[in-house]
């Protein structure tokens, strides 16, 4: 099976009431584990590339170990540019291969926004390429994007149909509570869904994404603290509250962090365990087993898109 774009999934994904799973990926194991956990619970998917990744892996490693995992599985799979922060790097993304991109214009006034976004916008669906703009700003830190407290900022309800109409984008990311990385909340956790409401009246059937979905669960910090980690205490973003927002307008939810603290607390607890080994096909095996089995409890359990091809 080709890549897909991801226009005809949100649709679905909206009309469902559920949201489709974007994971970020860096190396083989992870996307091994994702596919894998998509294939068996019969879930459309969008493989997640970050410009850390791409500095990481290099572009042309990754689009083939995906190329691979099609071949290996037959999902219908979405490549997307997770936080394009120029033009030049969408373009380079887009040239190469992806099947979407996120151009994030959201560090800029609303009208530098505009112009970048839709500058994206016009080169992507010339190419056949859809592309998600983002209103607000997360706090946080991920990879190369790190937004302090005092920086970030709330969607305007009162922006979005404007937005969304002059840059011509194919879906848009919203802050509305979630953050980037690993984070502690200053407070009980809160997701703004009056504002996901309003959003959702200003444009009605239009697909919303989530950034900073991560629910950090606890299970995966106490066990790599436990074999000589040093992670605070975190919280994420719940996931009952994950569920909510798929049952409304939100067709995408982003996932990095879990997966990153699934694949650390599996690979420290082996090392801790096993301190003889130095084969990393022994320590990466249970890793990719811990994403491929935070990937399938997603998808089922908080996402709702198993067997949803």
């Amino acid at each position: 099976m080709p890549l897909v774009t991801s226009k005809e999934m949100l649709k679905k994904a909206y009309e469902g009431g559920y949201a489709v799973g974007a994971f970020n990926v860096n190396n083989m194991e992870i996307i091994q584990g994702i596919t894998e956990a998509a294939r068996e619970v019969n879930a459309p998917l969008i493989l997640q590339v970050s410009a850390g990744a791409r500095k990481y892996a290099k572009h042309t490693y990754l689009m083939k170990l995906i190329e691979a995992a099609i071949e290996d599985t037959d999902l219908p799979v979405c490549v997307h540019l997770d936080h394009g922060e120029s033009f030049e790097i969408c373009k380079a993304c887009i040239d190469g291969g992806f099947t979407s991109v996120m151009i994030d214009g959201s560090k800029y006034p609303f009208e530098e926004n505009i112009r970048l976004t839709k500058q994206v916008v016009d080169y992507a669906h010339e190419r056949g390429v859809v592309v998600e703009g983002e209103l607000g700003r997360l706090a946080g830190i991920e990879d190369d994007i790190n937004v302090s407290d005092k920086d970030a900022a709330f969607t305007d309800p009162d922006q979005v149909q404007e937005f969304v109409e002059r840059t011509g984008v194919d879906s848009l990311a919203i802050a509305i509570g979630t953050s980037h990385g690993a984070f502690k909340f200053k407070g009980k956790p809160r997701l703004r869904f009056d504002i996901l409401e309003e959003i959702e009246k200003k444009i009605p059937g239009f697909p919303i994404v989530l950034h900073g979905a991560s629910s950090v669960l606890p299970e995966y910090v106490e066990t790599i603290n436990k074999y000589g980690g040093k992670i605070p205490g975190a919280q994420g973003v719940p996931e009952d509250m994950l569920r909510k927002a798929a049952s409304m307008a939100v067709c995408k939810i982003n996932i990095d962090s879990d997966l990153r603290l699934a694949m650390t607390a599996a690979v420290r607890k082996h090392l801790a365990q096993n301190p003889e080994d130095f084969d990393p096909r022994k320590y990466l095996s249970p890793a990719r087993q811990a994403i491929k089995e935070i990937v399938k409890h997603k998808l089922v359990n908080v996402l709702g898109c198993n067997d949803k091809i």
